[in-house]
Parts: structure tokens; C-alpha cells; sequence
């Protein structure tokens, strides 16, 4: 055991071996959020920061494009997605979300013979791993893609000693690469290492899945590329990526069988166990690991590691994509943190130091971060836990409520999932635990129902709109009987914590009224669903284009019954909250309130980044720039506003140059209510037409209100100040970034900008720069001398997709724009230089066939042509300078397709017609054509392409 390496030397072992030894360049780890990959949630593999490399799209003169052979340690996390570990995780001793992926890499530069040979080296020579134990695998072939086996790689092994009997061939599926349905691929070579040893064969085990016997290294050789339509074509460039998982390759060289016995794991489950009342770790796995307790050591041991990494690279958990994925995570933590191992709150952030001690000397930013890691843990820790108790509350009490064999309320299941965020597989689980079930197809229709809803943004289709419309009828009635109006003043309060953080006060308030079916109830029952009118509120109803709140609603002294609040509307003063009852509600029941805090700060967000870009857009296109609506969701604002023509380049950018500005300044946000009268005298308000309460709420940015309200204050012109009642934030810089990601006419003068801001503007971002590189590489590859028309052909479709890209990516406008003008450029060059090519091709093969023809009447043959444009150019160009010849050429293509193109002599008809002839060849072949008497074309199987050169003679003899 004081002889094996730890973790630390086995890693820098292969980083000095690669760097020191062989001349590679040592590269730190990209961060485990990809950059500008919309396809990925994390990056999963070492080589997904050099795709660029592999895809061509590399920017000649950036420092990626100077890279031959490179060596580094990538930190990788597989969850969610296509390879979604994150159930596996802790059943068994070897699956992760996060792992580290130790890879050399050669582009452009050594290839087989070298890749295996330094491979082996390392295993053998520094590693001192025994050969014998040592097996390969090379790709065996495969014909149905005319792809031989890979004897070259085979030859290397045995070269470098390895016996025949460790040299194993496999099939496309365990030995051939692929990055995705199109791309660079190629056949790769496997090492894999038998735990058994003791001099037997255990060739015959290889790749059969058993724990013995596993693979370790994979050195994938990438020489083709899949193309569209399936077939493969060589690269130009040979690329070798080999990848090596660490914790197994640590496993073995420390004489282990399970990655959870190493140093990477050994430290954090000793602390799992001081901070815990459970018994030690004995790596038990099954039905051996009584009380999953050795499952949960794996699961938190293996999460903690995972939260830490995402958190330092700026993955927080969230509501969406890889921040969704992170929240599970972290959820899943925690409750076997609770439940299983019985510790107490703060036990998963407390396992941070650990973390970075075992990890932080390989990724120095863990060192840094390491605080505001185990911040970020602990609150949200907190608030599942709080949801936790409050959820397990709520079943157990619906659970003694319900009739026997029944089962559970979908109701109840519904508020969990939408207000508590329970994931559904948690409420499965809690109600498995005690022999109930719920009903998934109801419970999915309104998941189903809710998805419409929400996408289809606040006016569609909401099947509860009429419970929050309040007819005219109700609405007098509720004035006669003078029930006040709601107090809704509380939906401001709010106040920024010492740490930067929004701080929402609950608010609590009385029942008044209860609205369904188009007319108001004192009382309503369970499962249904209806309008509640309250007293005070502290929930925005939907209103000046801001979308309303959601959360949900506890009766005061009954915290485990949840009625989720759907949507909030403003009906003449009264806020009509649309509910769910999950039991009956009545008239003077006293309620507590919490709003959806996430989803509130990011229309808060969004809504002050509108009154930035109202005020740039002014700055720029001139003050007679009047709005003419917005709309702010917690994804995005839209602004629409008069304009004379299509917002330029250069104005887009300026726009977003000025919001910038006012960002870094982080101005204070000043709020105030003054009367109306008062309001509208201020110089340079922005006010769009609508009924205004009074008093109003005037917005002001950097200024205090009562400064704007002064006579003759000019202070308006120089900042933003608007009359809104939305909910806004305190101070600008909290909107951290701004990005235009789309601007269009609606009409004539009327012009629609749809921005984003904070993390989706900085993705919009760096999308925009990666496609920004991918088209400048195009460019380049465009001005060289090219000769061959696939060649250009190509460049042409990848021009073609990549202007798909960038008109349906979201991207900042004014680079959109820009780059949409560079690929209508690269793609009129490109028709032009294929036609040119066209042209060449069929003056020198028209050229042959005259000499070889000289003036005969009738010229039947074979020619190569890339296209059936090609051979028609052929034809065209013999009749051109034969005016008495008619001509009909076949063509065979590589895909056992012939093409066929035929003109007929304007002398012989209408005897002859070219049609008829072209049907009559094509259909000798199995074909179809078609054409005018003069010219016509098709095409046909190459199996009947002799009898179709005879029918070709024989027809054209018989007509003159």
C-alpha cells in the first residue's frame, strides 16, 4: 500500500510524460460549461474544447490553430443528456458525474505508429504496469461500409511486442468513433487491463463487461468524415484523441477494485463519516448494502465533487438546462445525506475543504472559489430541506385522509412538483415508500397543460382565464357590497441583502372573495379551480407587459397544504390569483403568500434592462423614438417602437454600448409615487399611451425622483425616467449584461427588438463569436485557389448551414446581421466559381468528343461528369459547335447511378424528338426522364447501361 502512487503523482506523471518526454504542449482544463455548444449541457469529453480543430472551423490566426500536439487533465461531468449517468451514480462502485479525462492529442501531427507507441510506454515503462495484464483491441472492418480492417494499428502492437493473442479485433461498434451523425470519425484502438492476471489469458473476456477485465485507455484515430448522406470521406488532416478515464487508471495503479478505495474518494468519505451518525464505509453494493447506506456515501462523495467543480465554473443550480441538472443533483444529495445517512444540515458544504484538497492542486480556481461554494450549497441545501419537511408533511397528512386502495390525489402531486420543485421520480419514491401510487397520466396531463400554457406566453389558451376575468356583473356586485379594493403595495417590498441578494418579505392576507364559472362563491371545494380575491397582496399581477408572478398560497396555521398560484390578473383594482384548490377555500380564511423568487427576479431584471434600452434606443435613433409596447417574461423583453427603417449595424451595437454604460455605473434605481399631473410636467418622460393611475409611479435611473420633479429639471433628458408600476430592480448592475438578439419591422415605422440579459446575453455571446469564427474559416478557404468542384461543392453546403445557423441561433443582432452579409458574399462567390468550374469541366470533354467524333451526324457515348448540370453543359456546348449533330451521353456515377442528357438537331425535327429518346435509354436502365423535343434528361440503374448505349443507336438510327 506505501508503494502506490497517489492520484496526484499518477496525474502529473502523465502530464510530465507527454509534456516533457514527447514534446506536448500541457493545456489546463476548460471550464465544465461548454462554450458556445448549444447541443451540450457540460462538456463530457476531453475533446469537445477542440472540436473547432476537428471540424475545420478553427480560426486560422487564433492560438487554438497553432496547436500540434497538446496533453491535459479535462474535467467532465456526465448528467443529463445523452450520457446521463446520474441514476447509476452510487448503485455500483464505478459510474460518476464528474470524472477527469487525462488525453493527448496530435492534430495534423504523429499518428498511429507514435500514439501507440507512447501509449504503451507510459503503461508500461513509468506506470510499470505488468504486459501481460495488458490486452488491445483495433477495429476489425466493416463492409457494408467498405471499410477494411485496421492492420496497420495491429501491426504497430505487435511491432512494439505485444503477443498475438492480446491483439483482439472488434466491430464498428465497440471500435469505431464517431463525434456525432455527420463529423470526423474514425477507428480507434483500446487497452484494456485484466485485474486477475497471474499469467492467464483472459482475452475471451474483453469487452463482455466484465468487472475483471475493463478498458482503459481509448486512442481514437480520426482519418474520415461522415458525411450527410452516410458515406465516408477521408480528412484532410489526420487528427489522433486518446482519452484515459483518471479514477480508473488510479484504481488499478493503487491495487483496487472500486474507484471509491482510492485517494480520490477515501478522503471525502472519511469526512462523510465524521460529519454523519451512520456507520463507516464498507463499499458494499446490492442487496449486501442493508439501508443503502454504502450507496449514499458513493452518491454524496461522488455529487459533492461534481457541485464543486460546476459551482467554481459558473454553474449554478437552477431551473433550466445544465443549472436544472445541477438542482437534482444537489436535491439528490441532500436527501441521502438526510435520510440515509441521518446527518445534519450543512454536512454536504462542510465536505467542500476535502474537495478542494484532493482536487484543488490540479484545478487551482476549486482553491479560490471555495467559499462561495459551500454558500451556494448550504442555501439551497436549506431551501430543499425546508421544502423537504414541508412536502413529507403534506403526503403524510393527505396519505391518512384518503380512502384505502385509492390513488394519490393528483392535485396534491401537482402543487409538490410545481411550487415545493419536488422532481416526480422524489414523489414516486415517498409514495412507494408507503404501497400508494399516483396516477402518471394525470399527473402528466398537467405537466402537458402547464408547458402550453407557459409557452404559450400570458393570453393563450389559459384554461383558468375566465377565473381570473372578472365579468361585469361581479365586478358591480363586488362595488355595491363595497368589498375594497386589494392593497397590492406589498408586491414592492423587497430589499437588497448585505451579500448582494434580493430579500422577498411573505405577505399574509384574508380571503374576500372566490370567482368560477363567471360568478363569485363564498366557498369553493377541493380539485377545483377558481379565482381567489384577497385583501393585500404581495404578488404583480400581469400588467404594463410584465408577466405576472407565480408561487402559491399556505392557509395560516395549516403550513402543509399548498395551493399553487397559476397566474394573477388585475380586474377594476381587485388582483384575482388563480388557484388551484387543493382543499376548499372560503370566504375569511387567512392566507399567507410566497412568490416565485426566481422567476420575479428575472422579470425584474428584464424590466429594468427595458428601460435601459428605451433610454439607449433614444440616445441613438434620436428623441423622436416613441415606444409602442413591450413585453417582459423571466427569458426575455421585447420592445417595440417607431422607427424609420431597419435599425444598422452600427446603431444596434451603439444601442448596446449605451446599456453597457449604464450597467458598470450600477446606478441607483429611484422609485416613487407622485400625482399624475405632477409627472406628466416632467421634461423628456418616457410615458407610453395608456390609463395611468393616480397617483403614478415614476421610475428613475441614477436620479432621485424628487430632483426630476423640480421645475425646469433637465435631469429626465440625460437618464431613464418612465411612468411604470412594474417590479424593477435596486440597482442597475444586476442586470450584468444585455444582448439584442433579434430586430425586425412588424410594419411600416414599427420595428420589434427582442433582448436577453445576465447568463443567456453572455451565452447569446460567445455563440456569437464561435459562429463568428466558423464563418471567417470559410473565408479563408474560400480565397484559396480551389480546382475541384466537389471540393467547392462542399464549402458551398457548409456555407448553406451555416447561414441556416446563423439566422436561428440566438446571437447578438448586429453580428447576425454582419455575418449574414459575409455568407450572402461567400455563397454568390461560390455559385459563381462552380459554374465556372462547370463550364471548364465541359469545354474540355466536349472538346475530346468532337475530336474523336469529327462532324458525324449522331455521337452516343460516356463521359465523367460530377453533376447532371455538368453533362448537360457537355451536350450543350458539342451542339453548339455541331449544329447538325444530335447527341445523347451517359454518365456513371460511384453510386451505380447513370445520368443521361440528350440534344436533338433542330434539322431533324420533328421526326426526332429528344424526349422520347432520353425516355426510351433511361427506361432501358430502369429509369425515368423527361425534356422537350429539343433537349431532355434522366437518369438509371448502371446494371442496364450497356443495352441502354445500343436502345440509344438503335432508336436514333430508326428516326433519321
Amino acid at each position: 500500500g506505501a508503494a502506490c502512487p497517489s492520484a496526484g503523482q499518477i496525474r502529473a506523471a502523465f502530464l510530465r510524460f507527454f509534456e516533457e518526454r514527447h514534446g506536448h504542449r500541457r493545456l489546463p482544463s476548460a471550464p465544465v460549461r461548454p462554450r458556445g455548444d448549444p447541443r451540450l449541457l457540460f462538456v463530457n469529453a476531453g475533446m469537445n474544447q477542440f472540436k473547432p480543430i476537428f471540424l475545420g472551423t478553427v480560426h486560422p490566426r487564433s492560438e487554438l490553430a497553432q496547436h500540434r500536439r497538446v496533453v491535459n487533465s479535462q474535467k467532465c461531468v456526465r448528467a443529463g443528456g445523452k450520457h446521463n449517468d446520474l441514476e447509476d451514480v452510487g448503485r455500483d462502485t464505478y459510474h460518476h458525474t464528474f470524472f477527469e479525462m487525462l488525453g493527448n492529442w496530435s492534430f495534423g501531427d504523429y499518428f498511429k505508429e507514435e500514439a501507440c507507441s507512447m501509449a504503451w510506454e507510459l503503461l508500461t515503462e513509468v506506470y510499470e504496469i505488468p504486459r501481460d495484464r495488458l490486452y488491445v483491441t483495433y477495429f476489425g472492418g466493416d463492409p457494408s461500409l467498405g471499410l477494411s480492417a485496421d492492420e496497420e494499428c495491429r501491426d504497430v502492437w505487435l511491432s512494439l511486442g505485444v503477443p498475438a493473442s492480446h491483439v483482439l479485433p472488434f466491430p464498428l461498434k465497440d471500435n469505431f468513433w464517431e463525434m456525432g451523425d455527420t463529423g470526423p470519425c474514425g477507428p480507434c484502438t483500446e487497452i484494456h487491463y485484466d485485474h486477475v492476471g497471474g499469467g492467464r489469458n483472459a482475452a475471451a473476456l474483453v469487452n463482455q463487461g466484465s468487472p475483471d477485465v475493463v478498458e482503459i485507455w481509448n486512442l481514437v484515430f480520426m482519418q474520415y468524415s461522415r458525411e450527410v448522406e452516410g458515406n465516408l470521406l477521408p480528412l484532410p488532416q489526420h487528427h489522433v484523441d486518446t482519452g484515459m478515464g483518471l479514477e480508473r487508471l488510479v484504481t488499478l495503479l493503487q491495487n483496487k477494485r472500486s474507484n471509491y478505495d482510492t485517494d480520490l474518494f477515501t478522503p471525502i468519505l472519511d469526512a462523510i463519516h465524521k460529519g454523519c451518525k451512520a456507520p463507516r464505509y464498507q463499499g458494499l453494493v446490492g442487496d449486501a448494502d442493508a439501508g443503502r447506506v454504502n450507496m449514499a456515501y458513493r452518491v454524496v462523495a461522488d455529487h459533492v465533487r461534481t457541485l464543486c467543480v460546476c459551482i467554481t465554473d459558473g454553474i449554478y443550480p437552477g431551473f433550466s438546462g445544465a443549472e436544472l441538472v445541477l438542482r437534482r443533483i444537489l436535491r439528490r444529495a441532500v436527501r441521502f445525506c438526510s435520510e440515509v445517512l441521518q446527518a445534519p444540515p450543512g454536512l454536504l458544504a462542510s465536505l467542500v475543504p476535502t474537495v478542494v484538497e484532493v482536487l484543488g492542486d490540479a484545478y487551482p480556481e476549486l482553491t479560490k472559489n471555495a467559499n462561495q461554494i459551500s454558500d451556494i450549497i448550504n442555501e439551497n441545501e436549506a431551501a430543499f430541506l425546508s421544502s423537504l419537511e414541508r412536502g413529507r408533511h403534506i403526503i403524510e397528512r393527505t396519505v391518512q385522509q384518503m380512502e384505502p386502495s385509492t390513488n394519490f390525489p393528483v392535485e396534491v402531486a401537482w402543487s409538490l412538483y410545481g411550487s415545493l420543485g419536488f422532481p416526480l421520480d422524489l414523489i414516486d419514491l415517498m409514495l412507494e415508500e408507503k404501497g400508494i401510487s399516483l396516477d402518471s397520466a394525470a399527473f402528466n396531463e398537467l405537466v402537458l397543460e402547464d408547458a402550453k400554457r407557459k409557452a404559450g406566453g400570458p393570453q393563450a389558451g389559459r384554461p383558468g382565464n375566465t377565473n381570473t376575468h372578472l365579468d361585469v356583473h361581479s365586478l358591480a356586485w363586488l362595488q355595491s357590497s363595497s368589498v375594497p379594493a386589494t392593497d397590492d403595495s406589498p408586491k414592492y417590498a423587497y430589499t437588497l441583502g448585505q451579500h448582494g441578494q434580493y430579500e422577498f418579505s411573505p405577505c399574509q392576507a384574508t380571503v374576500l372573495m372566490l370567482y368560477r364559472d363567471q360568478s363569485l362563491h363564498k366557498e369553493v371545494g377541493a380539485g377545483q379551480r377558481c379565482g381567489v380575491i384577497l385583501d393585500r397582496t404581495n404578488f404583480y399581477a400581469e400588467q404594463g407587459g410584465q408577466d405576472s408572478d407565480q408561487g402559491y398560497m399556505i392557509r395560516l396555521g395549516q403550513q402543509e397544504v399548498l395551493f399553487p398560484v397559476e397566474s394573477v390578473r388585475l380586474c377594476g383594482g381587485y388582483v384575482i390569483h388563480e388557484v388551484t384548490a387543493v382543499e376548499g377555500l372560503r370566504a375569511g380564511d387567512q392566507v399567507q403568500l410566497f412568490v416565485d423568487e426566481a422567476q420575479r427576479l428575472a422579470c425584474m431584471t428584464n424590466h429594468t434592462a427595458t428601460h435601459l434600452l428605451n433610454f439607449a434606443l433614444r440616445r441613438v435613433l434620436g428623441d423622436s423614438t416613441q415606444q409602442r409596447g413591450s413585453h417582459v417574461t423571466a427569458e426575455q423583453l421585447r420592445f417595440d417602437f417607431d422607427a424609420k427603417g431597419h435599425v444598422t449595424v452600427e446603431q444596434l451595437q451603439q444601442v448596446e454600448q449605451v446599456v453597457q454604460d449604464l450597467i458598470q455605473k450600477n446606478e441607483v434605481v429611484h422609485m416613487a409615487e407622485v400625482p399624475l399631473r405632477l409627472a406628466r410636467s416632467v421634461q423628456g418622460l418616457r410615458a407610453v399611451d395608456e390609463g395611468y393611475p393616480d397617483p403614478v409611479r415614476i421610475v428613475s435611473l441614477g436620479v432621485p425622483v424628487e430632483n426630476v420633479l423640480t421645475r425646469d429639471s433637465e435631469a429626465a433628458m440625460q437618464t431613464s425616467v418612465e411612468l411604470c408600476c412594474g417590479t424593477h430592480l435596486l440597482q442597475t448592475g444586476s442586470v450584468e449584461d444585455l444582448a439584442i438578439i433579434s430586430e425586425r419591422q412588424l410594419v411600416k415605422g414599427i420595428s420589434r427588438v427582442i433582448a436577453v440579459t445576465g447568463g443567456r446575453a453572455k451565452e447569446a455571446r460567445e455563440i456569437g463569436q464561435c459562429l463568428a469564427m466558423e464563418v471567417d474559416s470559410v473565408s479563408l478557404r474560400m480565397k484559396q485557389r480551389i480546382t475541384s468542384i466537389p471540393e467547392m461543392q462542399n464549402l458551398s453546403k457548409e456555407v448553406g448551414q451555416l447561414t441556416k445557423m446563423v439566422s436561428s441561433t440566438a446571437m447578438p443582432q448586429w453580428q447576425r446581421k454582419e455575418l449574414q452579409t459575409i455568407l450572402k458574399a461567400l455563397q454568390r462567390t461560390a455559385n459563381t466559381a462552380i459554374k465556372k468550374l462547370e463550364l471548364q469541366q465541359a469545354e474540355k470533354a466536349a472538346q475530346t468528343l468532337l475530336a474523336k467524333y469529327c462532324n458525324q451526324p449522331v455521337i452516343i457515348d460516356t463521359v465523367p461528369a460530377d453533376s447532371l448540370s455538368i453533362l448537360m453543359k457537355v451536350v450543350n456546348q458539342l451542339c453548339d459547335k455541331s449544329p447538325g449533330t444530335s447527341v445523347l451521353l451517359l454518365s456513371p456515377q460511384a453510386s451505380g447511378e447513370v445520368l443521361c442528357a440528350c440534344q436533338v438537331s433542330k434539322n431533324c425535327l420533328p421526326a426526332f424528338s429528344a424526349a422520347d429518346w432520353a425516355v426510351a435509354v433511361c427506361t432501358q436502365m430502369e429509369g425515368k426522364a423527361g425534356g422537350s423535343p429539343i433537349v431532355a434528361k434522366g437518369s438509371g440503374n448502371a446494371k442496364g447501361m450497356q443495352g441502354a448505349l445500343t436502345t440509344a443507336l438503335e432508336f436514333a438510327q430508326s428516326k433519321l
